[in-house]
C-alpha cells in the first residue's frame, strides 16, 4: 500500500462552478502519486447514476440530495445560485432580480432534471404558467440559444461567460434558490487504493473549507 504512485480515477460530474473544488483536490493529489490517470464523465443526475450503479464510476457528483439509501456522500463547501441569463440588449437585463411574474409567458430554458425539481418547487402554484421551450443538458449550449434571442437560460451562475463582451447577463432569482452540491458512492463500493485515498483527502479538504 506504501508505494503507491498512482492508479485510475474515474468520476461523473454535474455541472457546476464548485467542481473547482474537485480540481483543486485532483491538482494536489497528483503531486502525492504522479502517475495518477482521471476519467471524467460530464450529464444529468439519471445519466451519471447509472454509470455509478454499474460500477464504470468511483464517484459521483450531484445536484440533488442523494438516496441515503444506495449512497454515502460528502457536501460541497458551497452553494450554487439559480439565476436567469438574458440578451443584455433584452428589457429584462436592466434588471437586480428575477421574480415568477417575469418568467410567465416568455420562453424558458432548463435542464429536464432541475425544471421539474428545483423550479417547480420555487415557482409553486405558479409553475404551470411558465413555458419550457426546449431543454439543455449543458448550460453553454443553452447560453447559445439564448444569445440568439430564441428564449431565456434558467441555470446556476457562474456556468456561462455573462463578461461584458459574451452579450449576455446573468439575473438571481427571488426569491433566492439556492442548489447543494454532493460527491457520492456507492454504500457497498469496493474501493480501489486510489480511489480510497482520493476520498480521504477529500473529506479533510472539504470539512477545512466548510469551516472557513
Amino acid at each position: 500500500m506504501d508505494d503507491i504512485t498512482g492508479g485510475e480515477l474515474y468520476l461523473g460530474l454535474a455541472e457546476s462552478y464548485q467542481i473547482k473544488f474537485l480540481a483543486q483536490n485532483i491538482r494536489e493529489f497528483k503531486k502525492l502519486y504522479p502517475n495518477l490517470h482521471y476519467h471524467i464523465t460530464s450529464g444529468d443526475t439519471e445519466q451519471i447514476a447509472d454509470k455509478l450503479d454499474k460500477g464504470l464510476l468511483d464517484f459521483l457528483v450531484l445536484a440533488e440530495l442523494p438516496d441515503s439509501h444506495r449512497y454515502e456522500y460528502i457536501e460541497f463547501p458551497e452553494s450554487d445560485i439559480w439565476g436567469l441569463i438574458v440578451p443584455a440588449d433584452d428589457p429584462l437585463s436592466a434588471k437586480k432580480q428575477i421574480r415568477i411574474k417575469d418568467l410567465k409567458n416568455i420562453p424558458l430554458f432548463c435542464s429536464d432534471q432541475a425544471w421539474n425539481n428545483d423550479i417547480k418547487k420555487w415557482a409553486g402554484n405558479d409553475f404551470s404558467d411558465l413555458c419550457l421551450e426546449g431543454s439543455f443538458r449543458l448550460a453553454y449550449n443553452g447560453s447559445i440559444f439564448a444569445r440568439e434571442g430564441l428564449g431565456y437560460l434558467l441555470t446556476f451562475d457562474k456556468l456561462v461567460d455573462t463578461s461584458t463582451e459574451s452579450g449576455l447577463v446573468f439575473i438571481p432569482l427571488y426569491p433566492r434558490l439556492e442548489t447543494r452540491l454532493y460527491i457520492a458512492w456507492n454504500r457497498h463500493q469496493a474501493f480501489t487504493p486510489i480511489a480510497e485515498r482520493f476520498l480521504n483527502l477529500l473529506k479533510s479538504s472539504f470539512e477545512i473549507k466548510s469551516n472557513n
